[in-house]
């Protein structure tokens, strides 16, 4: 897969998602197969560029290129503003937000509820693409509704602008994460341009997006919620397509390394306050693949410092172990 001249080898990629894809994991990903990663979204309102949220959303020290920005906002001139002023300061790739549907982001007419006034759709496009000095991509669902699906009609208006590729999540905007995704309307996306297209939504599982990419069409895949709870997903997909066998996933052993590293780093990155919050959501997607003891659970979601959090994320690990041997007794 290439956009502008970077090329993403096994076209997988790791959504951007607010409260997760910040720096540290971005590149975890990215170690563990995904080639391209987009930072959280960024309000594109000058106002609220000084926040430490955002200035921390924007931190890419030590990455790799292409470093993509994804902007969210409702006012072409902001979006315009905020793509140009972003590229100035080393993004490579602007990202346009259409996709989220986050209550809080819709009501300001901005993310999905956007999908819902196509001419403003097409006037933000042709300003932020004009306005760009790098390359610019958008994501988006299905529409807006399973009454008003129009995402074909909005990358035929996003290739005419000069977008570079799509992203389309499989659900509409009114089904926010629930249900199922479809990917006919991504197939139908897919037939109407000739940019490069990333189906999103659902893709859990190696035999997943073997699946998706027949059923779509698609240049490539990104993932989201499913990352959040294995990165290393991305690693067994693409040893899946390149070799037909996907791998065993990682043993406990490199399970342990891979989330106290990771813990560890976010207490760096964020300092200890924020990083313990931060933190928290990871464990607690551990904790669904192994769920520990209730008292254990509630220590780990109280630990008040970041030693005893990643002590106590030790101990996890260490019950599971004790609780494997046992089993095999």
């Amino acid at each position: 897969m290439q956009i502008a001249g970077y090329q993403f080898a096994n076209g997988l990629a790791a959504a951007p998602m607010a409260g997760v894809t910040d720096r540290v994991f971005r590149q975890l990903c990215r170690t563990l197969g995904a080639a391209s990663t987009t930072a959280e979204m960024v309000s594109a309102r000058p106002a609220l560029r000084a926040t430490r949220k955002s200035r921390l959303r924007l931190d890419h020290s030590g990455e790799n290129a292409p470093r993509i920005v994804q902007i969210a906002g409702g006012d072409a001139a902001d979006l315009a503003h905020a793509a140009r002023l972003n590229a100035d300061e080393g993004a490579d790739i602007i990202d346009i937000n259409m996709g989220c549907p986050a209550k809080k982001v819709c009501r300001k007419a901005a993310g999905s509820a956007l999908m819902a006034d196509i001419d403003r759709v097409a006037r933000i496009l042709d300003a932020v693409v004009a306005a760009s000095p790098v390359p610019v991509t958008l994501k988006m669902r299905t529409g807006v509704s399973t009454d008003r699906i129009n995402a074909v009609a909005i990358a035929r208006i996003a290739q005419t602008a000069g977008i570079a590729a799509l992203a389309v999540h499989g659900r509409t905007r009114d089904q926010h994460y629930r249900g199922v995704a479809e990917y006919a309307t991504i197939a139908a996306v897919k037939q109407a341009v000739s940019i490069p297209v990333w189906a999103n939504g659902d893709v859990d599982s190696p035999a997943k997006a073997r699946a998706v990419l027949a059923a779509t069409g698609a240049d490539g895949l990104m993932i989201g919620r499913a990352a959040c709870r294995r990165p290393w997903l991305f690693r067994e997909i693409a040893v899946e397509r390149l070799t037909g066998r996907a791998p065993a996933p990682p043993d406990l052993a490199e399970e342990r390394e891979i989330l106290l590293g990771l813990v560890e780093q976010i207490h760096d990155f964020y300092g200890e306050g924020q990083g313990l919050r931060v933190a928290r959501k990871h464990i607690g997607w551990l904790c669904e693949r192994r769920p520990p003891h209730p008292a254990l659970y509630m220590d780990l979601m109280q630990a008040d410092s970041a030693a005893r959090q990643l002590r106590l994320l030790d101990c996890l690990f260490d019950a599971t172990a004790v609780r494997r041997v046992v089993q095999a007794i």
